[in-house]
């Protein structure tokens, strides 16, 4: 492979790796820095390096990642061979022999989530996920001056055409109307965007305790995400910059730092 493709391949593994989210705080693995290395070869395959905030991190959140990301790879336009590592976790010798075997990650992981129902897990976060979302765009809207029945009588040309300044509301307006389409892909284009996650209409007066519910999703959300970010700085020492590209340093293992994301 010549080599000045390389550079927009490894832009478009980044691209792709950024729509992979932590399920249980709705962020992009690249944000919280789960993703230590991820390098386009000479022959054009891939190598990822995973690792997560600590040691015991539960075998069934990291299947749901490393689900992701293998998904994300297999939608690389060139169809690249890839290997995904997961380092310095409980289970990372059983992944990795694995996935070296061949066996996907549901066979890898049938053994270690023992009776616990991976499907129910991921509507639960996908739930989470759907809440916070909305919570985001419906206080940007308020602040924004839009009155209760105005935002909940707003249908989905509406939403699109709204805009905000940048900030959280404008970061995760395309995120909640995905997770909208997601959810209802029957829905009507003049059904109003913001429901419950059970698809009942919010009335004007019920408003605020639906908002309540949701500040409490998110929260909670927050707490973990601060949490987790925390145990990972912990673990981890992070410099700012090396050779241009942000760059982890381990604390614990004596390597080469590891490129993190791809110069711009």
């Amino acid at each position: 492979m010549g080599a000045a493709r390389i550079p927009s391949r490894q832009a478009e593994v980044w691209r792709r790796l950024t729509e992979v989210n932590d399920p249980e705080l709705d962020e992009p693995v690249t944000e919280m820095g789960f993703v230590e290395r991820a390098e386009v070869t000479s022959d054009g395959s891939v190598e990822i390096d995973f690792r997560l905030p600590t040691y015991w991190c539960s075998p069934n959140f990291a299947f749901l990642m490393l689900d992701g990301v293998r998904k994300a790879l297999d939608q690389l336009s060139w169809s690249p061979a890839y290997s995904v590592k997961l380092h310095d976790h409980m289970f990372a010798e059983e992944v990795n022999r694995g996935m070296e075997a061949g066996k996907t990650f549901g066979d890898i992981f049938a053994e270690l989530a023992a009776d616990q129902d991976l499907g129910a897990l991921r509507e639960t976060f996908s739930m989470k996920a759907f809440k916070r979302r909305q919570e985001a765009v419906l206080r940007g809207l308020r602040q924004h001056g839009l009155t209760d029945r105005e935002m909940l009588d707003m249908d989905l040309p509406a939403y699109d055409v709204a805009r905000f300044e940048p900030g959280e509301a404008a970061n995760q307006k395309p995120r909640y109307r995905a997770a909208l389409l997601e959810r209802f892909p029957d829905r009507r284009v003049d059904d109003p965007v913001f429901v419950t996650w059970e698809g009942q209409h919010i009335l004007p007066t019920a408003l605020g305790a639906h908002l309540a519910e949701l500040r409490g999703v998110r929260v909670n959300m927050e707490f973990n995400g601060a949490l987790c970010r925390g145990l990972k700085q912990t673990r981890y020492k992070e410099l700012h910059v090396v050779d241009g590209e942000p760059t982890l340093v381990d604390f614990i293992m004596d390597r080469v730092p590891a490129r993190t994301a791809p110069t711009a």
